[in-house]
């Protein structure tokens, strides 16, 4: 997983690359002129880490035309010619609910996988699930690509896939887990948010980052 000093010196060389500053790459993206600017990248204190939202790093990646693959690259700090990371299993949202492909912790198992590379990536057990529909829209788009980490902690806010016990497999918002409930906020407003019974839940798992 790109870390947060990766993820801000691959926005850094991408702006470098399209010779602006991060603040002209910003507005080219459409977003506030401060959006990246190192202040923010820390809070007031200096010690708690800011992110950039992976919408706002899809919005720069389509300004200036550059793919996932090679911002990730770029974070990464190769930038030599060569494939670097590794491949991580891929599959179809749909495949997704099917048996056979997941483990009962939600650890990617047996055959039928594609493969996708994403340099500069190392989660240990990563997958990538390709996207269908509108359901998940404006957030994710039908054939984005995200990337998942099971076994990884998940927090109020975070995006995250879900597989109910029935073979249901959905990406919404964290909105709060207990031990006996999880609640769900739809990406798509067109679509209801979700409250599942942990018992139902087949697994859950935090969403990483996405391939728009």
């Amino acid at each position: 997983m790109l870390t947060h000093k990766q993820i801000w010196r691959g926005l850094d060389a991408v702006a470098m690359r399209a010779g602006l500053s991060v603040s002209a790459l910003a507005r080219l993206a459409g977003l506030d002129a401060t959006a990246f600017n190192p202040s923010k990248r820390y809070a007031a204190n200096g010690t708690r880490l800011r992110w950039p939202s992976t919408e706002s790093i899809a919005k720069v990646l389509d300004a200036v035309n550059i793919s996932f693959e090679e911002f990730a690259v770029l974070a990464s700090g190769h930038h030599g010619a060569g494939e670097v990371g590794r491949p991580v299993p891929l599959i179809g949202m749909a495949q997704a609910g099917s048996g056979g492909y997941f483990d009962d912790a939600g650890f990617p198992v047996g055959s039928g996988w594609d493969e996708v590379r994403f340099p500069g990536f190392d989660g240990e057990h990563a997958y990538a699930l390709e996207i269908s529909g509108d359901s998940m829209l404006p957030v994710f788009r039908d054939g984005d690509r995200i990337v998942v980490a099971p076994g990884e902690d998940v927090r109020r806010g975070d995006r995250v896939v879900v597989r109910t016990k029935e073979g249901e497999v959905m990406a919404k918002e964290l909105r709060r887990i207990t031990g006996t409930r999880i609640e769900l906020i739809s990406l798509n407003k067109d679509y209801q948010n979700r409250e599942l019974e942990r018992r139902n839940v087949d697994w859950i798992a935090r969403i990483v980052w996405a391939s728009q």
